[in-house]
């Protein structure tokens, strides 16, 4: 005991030069490794910059980027920058690995390629974004590399044309945030956006149509237009541009990849083109004719001009939502089924994409598509991109190629990310921030063999319903920021309340230089401390912004008071008494409220498809409409079962005769998703599941153009009695139309 007052003083002057830190690093995405020293590193000192194994140009744009951030580059010797390639350090085996480590006076950054030094760099900048103000950054050690290295963002600039400025500021925040892959989306229906010397009709007339929004153009007879005419809406990116974009976006250690769509999503090209298609008639066909080899010389012509402007290793060719109904009566493709021995449309498809992965392999490339191109056989270098879900990227993954994960539910950034009510329209479905923080891209069924299939993560941007770069970026901003560290982050390190606090952070500076993000400020959330998904609350707000009764579901989570809402079931246990406090960015603005409901009569209770479910949306299965288990904003969530152009129709068996007041479903309407309510929905009820009565025959009253995501209740209230109950939504009469249902409640 006799050393206890010596160490006593040892540790508290340790202490006393240890600097003040917060819980965090302020880096987004969050290291993988931090080790915090002693000490501060002095903005104010004058700056050498020392490089070791790097270009001229590659120095010179490091130095800008140290220089914008406030260090003062000099040649005195006060302070030194170090920027080292080492090649054979063992702790940069991964190309985008950088160590980090800042001392008082000298940083040193480490990496085995440029790239990785790059985002060494972009971490220093961030730090110093932070802590600048006070002229320190702490000194602290850095290990740190990508978890995947795909980390992607999609633009579709089809539906909504964005300006070259828009994209390269889109490129700059990327970069910052250690995302490597711009796709751009650039061709689809709503207009071609890329100049092809080849065939200029495609920019002449395929890149104008005759309204601004997306919308408004999809409710009329979509007719395209000359780029002279009056009011002609669209744009294009001549070659030396998109040459421009891939320049600026390989300077920031971004790769570009193009989009080119096929079969389908195509009617732009066949309007010009006709010939391309089954019928060879205008604005008929929205697919390539896979029976024609004019098509074939086409999308080679293509491609050839396409990879001249693109250097990247990797092509997108769509590959989905492709409409195979022409090709079953087209002679010529009927024709090529049978020269080739192929057995259905579907291997028609896939003859299509592997001869064009065999063109784009002979040119020293590889082919991505959607996850459709699995559908008649995977073509064999090609990597999947899943977006309906992750079976696609798990199919993939385990006949070994390659998958990037991009499901909707996840990564679809044109989902809604609050109420709809308080929102301006997107194309529907929910996807708050912290839920775009929780995906882990790697499903947990995978081998680690076939987890190493999964190259990456990627948000996507659809603009049907976005038509300014202001609203894109409310879009993109800050759920692009979820996602980065999603892509980087090692699922052990991440923290959802840390990185709240770090995003919150980040909005202020994202609106510092020019970006629209959308941001939690003065929304109401909740704390709760239930634990049933079945289990909500019913909160009647009385704040300036709300006044009026809104509904929200308890899911078991803790969301804090910086969370997006959640507004879901209204369906509970027997019993069941909630309460919950409404808070305002963490002071309460309401009291704690109570409200009791009961359980409806037909759970558990077996249900009879007369119909079958469509197996793209089964939701739970053959027992979802009766688990008590009502859907969210969005039909990605589970909850939702789909069915398709022939409407619905089940029978719940009740067991045994019971007396039965009220029937009652929810569907779902969202014109831009192809979702509509059904024209009619009959119940009727029976003793014996032969002979039926029917009790009520309801009308929608909805037009198929209303604009956003609603929900209809459609019920009966009366007297009857019977052990089955069969409820029918008649067909929308609308060709690839969906009906969607989440629960049907029995009292």
């Amino acid at each position: 005991m006799k050393y206890s007052l010596q160490l006593f003083l040892i540790f508290l002057g340790l202490a006393t030069f240890q600097p003040t830190f917060p819980a965090g690093l302020p880096v987004i995405p969050k290291p993988n490794r931090i080790e915090l020293l002693s000490g501060f590193f002095d903005l104010t000192k004058p700056v050498k910059i020392k490089s070791e194994g790097i270009s001229n140009a590659s120095t010179r744009r490091f130095e800008d980027y140290l220089k914008s951030a406030g260090f003062k580059i000099s040649n005195e010797q006060e302070a030194v920058i170090e920027l080292c390639i080492d090649r054979k350090n063992s702790l940069l085996t991964n190309p985008e690995a950088y160590l980090l480590k800042i001392e008082p006076s000298k940083i040193t950054i480490t990496a085995a390629k440029e790239n990785g030094l790059f985002y060494g760099i972009q971490t220093l900048l961030q730090l110093v974004s932070e802590y600048g103000a006070n002229k320190q950054i702490p000194s602290l050690n850095i290990t740190d590399c990508p978890r995947f290295p795909y980390r992607g963002m999609h633009l579709d600039v089809s539906r909504h044309f964005f300006p070259m400025d828009f994209i390269k500021k889109q490129l700059d925040m990327m970069a910052y945030y250690k995302l490597n892959r711009f796709h751009w989306h650039l061709t689809d229906g709503p207009g071609w956006r890329l100049q092809i010397k080849k065939y200029p009709l495609l920019t002449e007339v395929a890149a104008w149509r005759t309204h601004k929004t997306w919308k408004d153009w999809w409710a009329t007879n979509r007719q395209y237009v000359n780029r002279t005419d009056s009011g002609a809406y669209g744009g294009f990116y001549t070659q030396d541009e998109a040459r421009e974009i891939v320049r600026y976006a390989a300077e920031r250690h971004i790769t570009v990849i193009p989009e080119i769509e096929m079969p389908g999503h195509s009617e732009e090209v066949l309007a010009v083109y006709p010939q391309l298609s089954c019928s060879g008639i205008p604005y008929k066909n929205s697919e390539f004719c896979p029976g024609k080899e004019a098509t074939f010389t086409f999308l080679e012509n293509v491609l050839t001009e396409v990879m001249d402007v693109f250097p990247s290793e990797y092509i997108h060719i769509g590959g989905d939502e492709a409409n195979k109904e022409p090709w079953k009566t087209c002679p010529y493709c009927q024709k090529r089924l049978k020269d080739k021995g192929l057995k259905n449309v579907d291997e028609l498809q896939s003859y299509l994409i592997r001869r064009i992965e065999k063109f784009v392999t002979k040119h020293g490339r590889k082919i991505i598509g959607w996850d459709e191109i699995l559908e008649g056989g995977l073509a064999p270098n090609a990597t999947v991109m899943s977006w309906r879900g992750e079976n696609g990227a798990i199919e993939a993954a385990r006949t070994g190629h390659n998958a990037i994960m991009t499901p909707g539910a996840f990564c679809y950034f044109d989902f809604y990310q609050n109420e709809p009510v308080n929102q301006a329209e997107a194309i529907g479905g929910y996807l708050p921030l912290e839920k775009v923080y929780s995906y882990n891209p790697v499903p947990a069924g995978l081998t680690p063999t076939e987890a190493k299939h999964i190259t990456g993560v990627q948000a996507n941007l659809w603009t049907e319903y976005i038509s300014t770069p202001e609203r894109a970026e409310y879009q993109l901003y800050p759920r692009l920021l979820a996602l980065a560290e999603v892509a980087w982050t090692m699922p052990e390190n991440k923290s959802w309340n840390d990185f709240n606090r770090r995003v919150n952070d980040a909005i202020p500076f994202l609106q510092s230089k020019g970006y629209h993000p959308f941001t939690l400020s003065g929304e109401v959330t909740f704390v709760q401390d239930v634990d049933s998904i079945r289990k909500c609350i019913l909160v009647t707000l009385s704040t300036e912004k709300y006044g009026k009764e809104i509904r929200y579901t308890l899911d078991g989570t803790l969301p804090g008071p910086a969370s997006a809402f959640y507004s879901e079931p209204i369906i509970v246990t027997d019993s069941a008494l909630i309460t919950a406090q409404v808070f305002d960015r963490g002071e309460v603005v309401g009291k704690p409220v109570a409200k009791r409901f009961d359980y409806h009569r037909a759970i558990g209770n077996k249900v009879i498809y007369n119909i079958p479910i469509n197996s793209y949306y089964p939701a739970a299965g053959l027992a979802s409409l009766t688990d008590g288990r009502t859907g969210g904003l969005t039909h990605w969530d589970g909850r939702w079962q789909g069915f398709m152009t022939n409407g619905m129709d089940v029978t719940i068996d009740m067991q045994r005769v019971v007396p039965v007041r009220k029937i009652s479903a929810r569907f779902m309407q969202n014109a831009g998703t192809w979702i509509y309510f059904p024209t009619e929905v009959v119940i009727s009820i029976s003793d014996d599941n032969k002979t039926f009565t029917e009790i009520a025959h309801i009308a929608n009253s909805y037009e198929v153009k209303t604009a956003g995501t609603i929900f209809h209740d459609f019920s009966w209230k009366g007297n009857a009695k019977g052990q089955f109950i069969r409820y029918q939504g008649l067909p929308n009469d609308i060709k690839g139309g969906w009906v969607f249902l989440d629960e049907i409640v029995v009292w």
